[in-house]
């Protein structure tokens, strides 16, 4: 099995019947190489689970499936446009069936009969379980060997609802178990991406954006020879279109510069995409379906040797940071051991953090519990919050090794406030915090700096202070 692939396939890949279209000749084009693909819900359809679970949680049934019919209907649109007559109406049975039991799921939130979280995910994963039925419908329909595969009899988790760990091991014995059997008879399994199971029988999921996720899953456990992630874009770009429209692909990463850019804010692969694939050794190839000709960004063990050290800028919005300020950490030991300990027992996680002697500052994205820290950290000593900031982080192998990049950076931004400043540990990010008003602006003057000056000025020999007066 270590010929095959996995193609995993986002929610604007599959957002209506042209894209579906697209896909089954992407999947056709494939065949020889033994593909195993992986959905995610129609686009906006898992949004729209969410929404109408809270509202049956707050006893508006009527609500509740106002906001998930027009999306069911969007499948039945994709039937009738795609399939045969006989393979339609197989589908609107399925589709009917499938809303009957989403109406129990929504009563018995109504009825609080069980934890919310263990019915939300059983409620939420339908949309991932009716996307690769149909996929898999609309792939027999052009004749080929398509078979719908349940991923919650592969992927087992731990009981953490709504964010679950896989069992490995216990994967790799479930996923070869149940799909090595189909393969080896010439057969396309079509799975949800998402979507698992507990140890004991629950349905679970993986967190948002978690079909990426799924399909390292799977490619690891069938020890694949490439894992596609196809999406809307063509690879990881330099910087994030909507920022920089001139933005490019790039053409090879390494697995830990592609894991810094999803952590940081890339929002083309999901930040725990890559952990299966770096453990087992195995490529991803991140592919655009609306451009399939395209070759898009090959993540790999090693990057390609290039003079230009910076691969791409990545940014994350909606940050706050959270300063500490104390006297008492001059010359002390345990007090950054206290402090952390805080964000433990409030389950946060801290992305960024730098030290002097008498301070910490760190950022959060995730603020739910911001009150309850502050009064904690506030017996430790002064504490000052700044909401609205953004992390830009520049990424790229040995930076810390490559003189200069810091000049080029920072010279850049010289009428930007930097609040605070990391050098990635794993010397291939350089990480800083601004306001988030001015986050626009700044990457696409860095973009400008780092790569569009190479090109336009090859007898430079070092990068300019932008024009002060240019605005995005």
């Amino acid at each position: 099995m270590d010929q095959l692939i996995v193609m995993k396939f986002g929610g604007t890949s599959v957002e209506d019947a042209a894209a579906f279209a697209r896909v089954a000749d992407i999947v056709e084009t494939t065949r020889a190489a033994h593909p195993v693909v992986i959905v995610s819900a129609m686009s906006k359809v898992t949004d729209a689970l969410i929404q109408s679970f809270n509202r049956a949680m707050d006893s508006d049934l009527d609500g509740a499936r106002a906001a998930i019919e027009p999306h069911l209907a969007r499948h039945l649109v994709v039937a009738q446009t795609l399939l045969p007559q006989r393979s339609q109406e197989s589908f609107r049975e399925h589709l009917d069936h499938a809303r009957a039991e989403m109406e129990k799921l929504l009563l018995r939130a109504a009825a609080c009969e069980l934890p919310f979280p263990i019915l939300q995910d059983e409620f939420v994963a339908y949309g991932e379980r009716l996307s690769s039925r149909l996929l898999a419908d609309v792939l027999a329909a052009r004749g080929l060997p398509a078979v719908n595969a349940d991923a919650r009899r592969c992927i087992v988790t731990d009981e953490s609802h709504g964010n679950a760990v896989p069992l490995m091991a216990e994967t790799r014995v479930h996923t070869r178990a149940e799909l090595s059997p189909l393969i080896e008879n010439g057969l396309i399994p079509v799975l949800g991406g998402f979507i698992a199971t507990s140890a004991t029988g629950r349905t679970t999921t993986l967190g948002r954006g978690g079909s990426d996720y799924s399909a390292a899953i799977i490619g690891a456990a069938l020890d694949a020879r490439e894992i596609q992630i196809w999406t809307d874009v063509t690879g990881v770009m330099t910087a994030d279109p909507r920022l920089v429209p001139n933005a490019r692909t790039i053409p090879r990463l390494s697995y830990a510069e592609a894991a810094e850019l999803a952590y940081f804010g890339a929002k083309v692969l999901h930040p725990k995409t890559i952990e299966p694939a770096v453990e087992r050794a195995i490529p991803v190839r991140v592919c655009n379906s609306r451009r399939p000709e395209e070759e898009g960004t090959l993540i790999c063990a090693e990057t390609e040797a290039s003079a230009q050290r910076i691969k791409a800028i990545a940014h994350k919005t909606g940050i706050t940071v959270v300063q500490v300020i104390s006297a008492r950490m001059l010359g002390a030991y345990g007090f950054l051991r206290a402090l952390f300990e805080v964000f433990d027992r409030h389950r946060t996680v801290v992305d960024v953090v730098a030290t002097s002697e008498v301070s910490v500052s760190l950022t959060l994205d995730d603020t739910r519990s911001l009150q309850p820290i502050v009064r904690e950290l506030e017996s430790l000593g002064t504490v000052r919050v700044e909401p609205e900031r953004a992390i830009i982080c520049v990424v790229g192998e040995e930076l810390r090794t490559t003189p200069g990049v810091a000049a080029r950076v920072f010279g850049a931004l010289q009428d930007i406030n930097i609040s605070l400043i990391s050098q990635g540990a794993s010397s291939i990010n350089l990480t800083f915090v601004i306001d988030e008003a001015r986050v626009g602006e700044a990457v696409a003057r860095l973009h400008r700096a780092i790569f569009a000056e190479r090109q336009t000025t090859a007898v430079r020999q070092t990068f300019d202070v932008p024009d002060q007066t240019e605005k995005r």
